[in-house]
């Protein structure tokens, strides 16, 4: 197994070098902010532990696998893969990729965990901008196995093979997609879902709650297991084709002429806000999202008892 940079270490780069760690691969953490990847190495083992705890990783020794670097340099040497988890702006990953580029053998690629930011768009003007592409995680990655791997219209087509059989090797799901959108396709399909439930609560349809409850105790229940095209092929006798003859022209009645979005921000005095309040004050969203993480976990185990990889 090669070495692997982390350049980046908050919470993104932290489950990044568990989800690689826990592969096989040895981790170097680097982050420009003092201390900060120091500070990360106990929280990559203890995600690491945590994944042991639940049976979804050997339960070893890591620590030997993953070091703290203290430059940019020193971080690079010798790694087969630089995961850029850095902060969300474009021109903190346009400087930081060049930097990168200028310090690397030609050979290895340099993904980003971006959410939203295009390679094309921070990646122009570097001078091997065939290596780069976007590589986005679900949050937390080291729980949520789909990867997006979105290659940029100059970067190169084997490097595009090689990160994804990559990303295949540490157990995640690499989603490849064909050209850059905005949003990449989980975005894009979180964002049609909350165009929806923004619009069934400000039009006074449902309580925040029953809206949840619509998707992880209806929809959410198959979804865990299968996409939205595999769920329709099971939902007609004669399978997809058979269900777009019977129910098309009843979504596109659904929503003929329905294109504007809300104003989101509306709806927080709509219920939203004590709806969620009630359920997770401020004060225990860090228990909240450890419960989450549990569940996260038992979610893995079950998909995996039921011979889904990831």
């Amino acid at each position: 197994m090669g070495k692997i940079a982390i350049v980046g270490a908050g919470l993104i780069g932290q489950a990044w070098g568990a989800v690689f760690v826990a592969a096989g691969h040895d981790v170097v953490l680097y982050d420009p902010i003092a201390g900060v990847a120091d500070g990360a190495a106990p929280k990559v083992l203890a995600r690491l532990q945590d994944l042991a705890d639940h049976g979804l990783i050997a339960a070893q020794e890591y620590r030997s696998q993953i070091s703290v670097a203290a430059s940019l340099a020193a971080a690079l040497e010798g790694v087969i893969y630089v995961q850029e988890s850095g902060p969300e702006k474009r021109d903190v990953k346009a400087t930081l990729t060049a930097e990168m580029d200028a310090i690397l053998p030609p050979d290895v690629p340099i993904g980003s965990s971006t959410s939203g930011i295009p390679a094309s768009s921070y990646a122009a003007d570097v001078a091997g901008r065939a290596r780069c592409l976007v590589v986005h995680p679900i949050n937390p990655p080291h729980l949520v196995p789909a990867v997006e791997i979105v290659p940029a219209p100059f970067t190169a087509a084997e490097v595009t093979q090689k990160v994804r059989d990559l990303i295949a090797q540490t157990g995640q799901i690499p989603i490849t997609l064909k050209r850059e959108i905005d949003g990449f396709v989980v975005n894009r399909l979180q964002g049609a879902l909350l165009i929806e439930a923004f619009k069934l609560l400000q039009n006074d349809v449902a309580a925040p709650e029953d809206i949840d409850r619509a998707i992880c105790d209806g929809l959410g229940m198959r979804w865990s297991f299968m996409g939205p095209f595999e769920t329709i092929h099971l939902n007609a006798p004669g399978g997809v084709s058979d269900y777009v003859t019977r129910f098309a022209g009843m979504y596109q009645t659904m929503f003929e002429g329905d294109t504007k979005i809300s104003d989101w921000s509306a709806a927080l005095d709509q219920g939203l806000t004590s709806y969620l309040d009630d359920l997770h004050p401020q004060d225990s969203l860090p228990e909240a999202h450890r419960a989450r993480d549990l569940k996260l976990m038992e979610l893995l185990r079950a998909r995996r008892a039921g011979g889904r990889r990831g």
